[in-house]
């Protein structure tokens, strides 16, 4: 009976103790019971809501069809699905694809609130060309894409669906959200290719491009067409003025040939070159320029964000990365002005 007695009591202390122990353990060196139980959000889903979803559910965009020469109707999340599988690679990681759908989203809506009035046909928002996001639709992608239609058209719903009604805003308001393929090694700063400075479109490292197969690359063009297209005149001797002055992402800031002075951006839109990041030699008529880049290089690389998705970083990551001080939001808070503007 004593022999019992003394088991039971040992059982009871055991009871009593064991538990706080284990809390005590994975407390210090992990989440505590309670905490991993918690439902775990994806990084950024704290700052928006269902009703965000619910607003972005509501929204249609008016798309000019270029090819079609129509304007369709096309609602807000199919077009940021289209948009995405236009412009960045589906096989892409997935943090770099949200990236890229917070983008579109974020630029389609700024494009929406804006007062100035764009060139595209009545009914219209945006086109679907480089002049604002390519997009394209389910048939165009079918085609494009062949075999592998399915499976890159799941991965991109997921990332929009992941994202939904998710913008990027600073001071409470939609961002200019600029990307560009591939950069030299850093961003550029707005001013520096634009005219104006945007806070949040700061200059900043992107080390990760040198993946990217179009980190170099390398034109040749004839005299007669360097001077042509940059309305220059070339040395007599055959050399050609080395380029000295640099922007802080380290692209031509400008340049010097002859009498004339060209910025960095003039030289890469008049001899379409890959970036304003370039060096260049002359010999026997021809002009020999290596660019480092693809792109105007202001905003978000995409190479750079799939750069720092491969090494592990959320999309919210990303984006705080190449867009300076902005934060997520739920496109809820702007819904009373854009039905107003979409009436």
């Amino acid at each position: 009976m004593k022999r019992f007695a003394w088991s039971f009591v040992i059982l009871f202390v055991a009871v009593l103790i064991i538990p706080s122990v284990m809390v005590a353990f994975f407390s210090e060196d992990g989440p505590s019971i309670s905490a991993a139980t918690k439902e775990i959000k994806p990084s950024g889903d704290e700052t928006v809501d269902k009703e965000a979803e619910e607003v972005a559910s509501t929204i249609e965009v008016g798309v000019f069809r270029s090819k079609k020469n129509v304007v369709e109707q096309v609602p807000l999340e199919e077009y940021v699905a289209g948009v995405v599988s236009s412009e960045m690679s589906p096989s892409f990681e997935m943090e770099a694809l949200k990236a890229q759908a917070l983008a579109a989203r974020t630029y389609i809506l700024k494009q929406i609130l804006s007062s100035e009035s764009a060139k595209v046909p009545e009914g219209a928002i945006v086109t679907d060309t480089i002049t604002h996001q390519v997009y394209q639709d389910q048939d165009e992608l079918r085609d494009k894409w062949g075999q592998d239609f399915e499976n890159y058209n799941n991965r991109i719903k997921q990332a929009v669906n992941e994202t939904a009604g998710e913008i990027l805003t600073y001071e409470d308001e939609p961002i200019s959200a600029q990307f560009f393929s591939t950069s030299n090694g850093y961003t550029e700063n707005s001013e520096d290719y634009w005219s104006n400075p945007i806070p949040y479109l700061r200059s900043v490292e992107s080390p990760w491009d040198q993946d990217s197969p179009r980190f170099t690359a390398k034109k040749e063009v004839t005299d007669a067409e360097f001077q042509q297209k940059l309305e220059v005149s070339l040395p007599s001797d055959g050399t050609i003025a080395p380029v000295t002055e640099r922007t802080n992402g380290g692209r031509v800031a400008s340049v010097t040939v002859g009498e004339k002075k060209l910025t960095g951006r003039d030289v890469r839109e008049k001899l379409a070159l890959d970036s304003s990041d370039f060096t260049w030699t002359r010999a026997n008529g021809v002009v020999t320029i290596e660019t480092k880049g693809w792109g105007h290089g202001v905003g978000m690389s995409q190479y750079g964000a799939d750069g720092m998705a491969k090494n592990g970083k959320t999309y919210d990551k990303i984006v705080e990365h190449y867009y300076q001080g902005i934060e997520i939001a739920g496109i809820n808070h702007f819904a009373e002005k854009v039905t107003a503007r979409l009436k």
